[in-house]
């Protein structure tokens, strides 16, 4: 049987995870906290199964290892892995299926809900007084949007794509889907182009690939409305987050909701 190890698992909420299954089928499974550079290097050579959340496993670290017969990554998205290197080394990379996926859609309407509810504006105002000062009932200084009627464009329309465009029917909003590239020609499916020009929501739900990289950068934000918000909780580096700073301090849209970036934690 094959030794397996897992990176990072302070990474996730641990006490939540029942392992017994996967020590089941191997000969030993130890764990770390959280693992340094230099560590990963030696460690892995005593392991053929790597479980690994956000720890980096690139070309050098698996030329190192070419001992290891499997990978399994404890998340939907594998960008931390050099999939290359991997495939030319034949180390399987394995990812979880339908992960998340109420929590993501729940976090994904927190997102817009606080943007067009301009839920952080009102809780600063009244915090600081002006709804007491306020010459009427209400303070009206933040007006509230409605999400029924408004179109909701989806980019990535997998398992957390259509679901959160169930919840976006229930709100009373039109979905719109993206194609995935100019070859596809599926039913329902939207260039890019005019998604990003209709929608007055835009949700990300891709994987981070070469193909997807920057794919919304000056360009594409130039494209929405000047009243559309951009939501992210995919992966960071599919937005140009430059651009979409620039965008956002011009008012070339309206807002964005991510909880991702390029670079986590950020400097």
């Amino acid at each position: 049987m094959l030794k397996a190890i897992f990176l990072d698992i302070s990474s996730v909420h641990a006490e939540d995870l029942d392992l017994s299954c996967i020590s089941e089928q191997v000969k030993a499974l130890d764990t770390c906290d959280i693992i340094t550079e230099k560590e990963l290097q030696e460690k892995l050579q005593d392991y053929e199964i790597v479980i690994s959340n956000k720890v980096v496993l690139n070309q050098g670290t698996l030329n190192l290892n070419p001992h290891l017969k499997l990978i399994c990554i404890a998340a939907t998205g594998t960008n931390n892995v050099d999939l290359d290197a991997a495939t030319k080394l034949n180390i399987p990379v394995c990812n979880v299926q339908a992960y998340a996926t109420h929590s993501v859609v729940q976090h994904v309407f927190t997102l817009i809900l606080s943007l067009v509810t301009r839920l952080q504006e009102l809780q600063f105002a009244v915090s600081h007084g002006e709804w007491s000062r306020s010459p009427y009932f209400s303070l009206l200084d933040y007006p509230v949007e409605e999400l029924a009627g408004k179109k909701m464009g989806i980019i990535g329309y997998g398992e957390l794509g259509q679901a959160v465009a169930q919840v976006a029917k229930a709100f009373g909003m039109t979905v719109l889907i993206s194609q995935r590239n100019d070859k596809d020609r599926r039913p329902g499916r939207i260039p890019l182009q005019q998604l990003l020009a209709e929608s007055d929501v835009v949700s990300l739900h891709c994987p981070l690939t070469k193909e997807t990289e920057s794919m919304i950068q000056a360009n594409e934000l130039k494209i929405m409305k000047s009243t559309a918000i951009l939501i992210n909780t995919a992966r960071g580096g599919i937005v140009n987050e430059n651009d979409l700073i620039d965008a956002l301090k011009s008012g070339q849209i309206a807002g964005a909701g991510f909880d991702v970036l390029s670079t986590e934690p950020p400097a």
